[in-house]
C-alpha cells in the first residue's frame, strides 16, 4: 500500500512537471511601494510590459508581488530601479513552486479520506454535486438553482436558503460570491462552509442567521477557468470565452472587469490577451451576466453584496474612483465589524485585515462586482481579499479549515448588522382596507 501511494506520488509529480512548464523560470517579485506614485508605476507596467501582479500592495504597509516571465524581467527590474522603487526576489521558479503545491495537496487528498467538501480543493462536479445533495437533505430550507451555462458549457448553480422560501419580505437577503478568479482557489471552500453551517450544522448561536436572513451562495462563478486551473495553467485569472473576431488567439475576459460600472475606464488593458482585459462590451461573458440577473431579481432585499477574493487580508468597498457612496459611515461600520471579527481568529502570521474604499486601500479598477452592486441598488457591498498567507495563491489545504471558519465568524458578524440596517429601511405593506359592509338582506 505505502509502495502503492509512493507511485502515485511520483507519477503525479511528473505529470504536475509538464503542465506547469508554461511557467518555468517565471519570477514573483516583492515591490516596496511608499507612496501612489510607485502604485501608478507599477500600473503602466502591468498594462505596457502585461506583468502579473499577483497583489497591488498598500503604500506603507504592503507590498505588491508581480510575476514576471524571463523575457520580460531585466525591463521589469530596470524600470523600477530608474524610479527608485525598492524590490526584492519573492519567488524564484513559479513552475517549481506550483509543482510543489501539487505534492503537498495530493499528500493531504491521500491522508484525509473521510474529509468534507470544504476542507480542500475540489473539482467542480464535487462542488455541484454537494449543493445537490444539501438541498435534497434539507428540501424546506435549501433550493439549488441552476442559473445558465458558461461559456463552454457547464453548469453555473447557487443555492438559497430561506426557512421561508423567501417569500418573507421583512428578511434581508445576503448574496455571496467566489471563484470570479479562477486561480483564487480557497474562495471556494469558505462558500461552501458557510452552506454548511447554515444548513447542515446550525449552531444555537447562528439560528438567528438561518431563520431571519435569507441567502444566496454561488460557490463558482467563474467555472471554465476554475476547471482550467486544475488541468492547464494553474495561474489562470479569466473566463475562458473566445471571441475570434475580436482577437482570434487569445482567450478569456476578466470577470471582475466586465461589469457595467465604469466600464473600461481605469485600471484595464485593451489588449485581449492581458489578464486585465475588460471584455469588448459590458457583460459580455455568461459568468457576470448570471450575477448581473441575480441582483437585479433580488435587489429589494439585498442587504449585503459580498464577493469574495484572495488574497491580501482586505474588506473593500465602493467606488472604484475613490468617491464615497452616501452611506459610506454604514457600509464601513459593517466592513470593520467583519475585519475585526476575523481578526480575533487570525493565526499570528497572517496580517490584520485592512477596510476601506478599494481605489483608496488598493487601487482604481473599472467594471468590478461590488461597484456594479451598489449601482444596481445594494446598500452593502464588498469585496473580501481572503488570506494567503507567504503562500499567496498556493494556500495549501491544511490552511482552509482556519479560513473558513474564521471567514465564516466575519461572515456571520455581518449578517447580525444587515438585519438591523435592514430593519431599519423595511416598511411593511399597509394593512389592506376593511371591507365594505354587506348590503341589508333583501326582503
Amino acid at each position: 500500500m505505502a509502495l502503492n501511494c509512493v507511485v502515485f506520488l511520483a507519477l503525479l509529480g511528473a505529470a504536475a512537471a509538464g503542465r506547469h512548464d508554461q511557467h518555468s523560470g517565471s519570477s514573483v517579485h516583492g515591490v516596496v511601494l511608499k507612496d501612489k506614485a510607485d502604485q501608478k508605476v507599477l500600473y503602466e507596467l502591468e498594462i505596457g510590459l502585461g506583468v502579473d501582479v499577483w497583489q497591488r500592495g498598500m503604500p506603507g504597509h504592503r507590498d505588491a508581488r508581480v510575476m514576471v516571465t524571463p523575457d520580460k524581467r531585466l525591463d521589469f527590474l530596470d524600470e523600477l530601479d530608474s524610479k527608485g522603487i525598492e524590490h526584492y526576489l519573492y519567488l524564484r521558479d513559479v513552475a517549481k513552486a506550483l509543482e510543489e503545491e501539487d505534492k503537498e495537496i495530493a499528500r493531504w487528498t491521500s491522508t484525509r479520506t473521510n474529509r468534507m467538501i470544504f476542507q480542500g480543493y475540489q473539482r467542480l462536479d464535487e462542488i455541484n454535486q454537494y449543493l445537490e445533495t444539501i438541498a435534497e437533505r434539507h428540501p424546506n430550507v435549501a433550493t439549488v438553482v441552476t442559473a445558465g451555462q458558461s461559456f463552454e458549457g457547464r453548469d453555473i448553480k447557487y443555492l438559497k436558503i430561506s426557512t421561508t422560501n423567501f417569500n418573507d419580505e421583512s428578511k434581508p437577503i445576503i448574496f455571496m460570491s467566489a471563484m470570479l478568479h479562477a486561480r483564487e482557489w480557497v474562495t471556494t471552500p469558505v462558500t461552501l462552509y458557510s452552506i454548511h453551517r447554515l444548513v447542515d450544522n446550525v449552531r444555537h448561536e447562528d439560528f438567528e442567521l438561518r431563520d431571519d436572513v435569507d441567502w444566496i451562495i454561488l460557490p463558482v462563478v467563474n467555472p471554465d477557468g476554475y476547471e482550467y486551473t486544475h488541468t492547464h495553467n494553474r495561474m489562470w485569472r479569466k473566463t475562458r470565452s473566445h471571441y475570434p473576431a475580436i482577437n482570434d488567439t487569445c482567450y478569456g475576459v476578466d470577470g471582475n472587469r466586465n461589469f457595467e460600472a465604469y466600464w473600461n475606464t481605469f485600471g484595464v488593458s485593451s489588449d485581449p490577451c492581458s489578464d486585465v482585459y475588460p471584455g469588448h462590451e459590458p457583460f459580455s461573458e455568461v459568468e457576470t451576466r448570471v450575477v448581473r440577473d441575480i441582483l437585479q431579481e433580488y435587489v429589494p432585499r439585498i442587504q449585503i453584496f459580498m464577493d469574495h477574493h484572495s488574497f491580501g487580508n482586505y474588506v473593500l468597498f465602493c467606488h472604484a474612483d475613490a468617491s464615497l457612496p452616501s452611506n459610506a459611515a454604514q457600509i464601513h461600520h459593517v466592513g470593520a465589524a467583519m475585519g475585526a471579527r476575523m481578526d480575533a481568529l487570525k493565526i499570528p502570521k497572517a496580517p490584520y485585515y485592512l477596510v476601506g474604499n478599494s481605489a483608496s486601500v488598493l487601487y482604481a479598477a473599472s467594471g468590478a462586482s461590488d461597484d456594479y452592486a451598489q449601482f444596481a441598488g445594494v446598500p452593502m457591498s464588498y469585496t473580501t481579499e481572503l488570506p494567503g498567507y507567504e503562500y499567496d495563491f498556493r494556500v495549501p489545504p491544511e490552511y482552509v479549515d482556519q479560513i473558513n471558519e474564521e471567514t465564516w465568524h466575519g461572515i456571520a458578524e455581518a449578517g447580525r448588522l444587515a438585519k438591523l440596517y435592514y430593519a431599519s429601511r423595511y416598511v411593511p405593506p399597509a394593512p389592506a382596507p376593511p371591507a365594505p359592509p354587506a348590503p341589508p338582506a333583501t326582503p
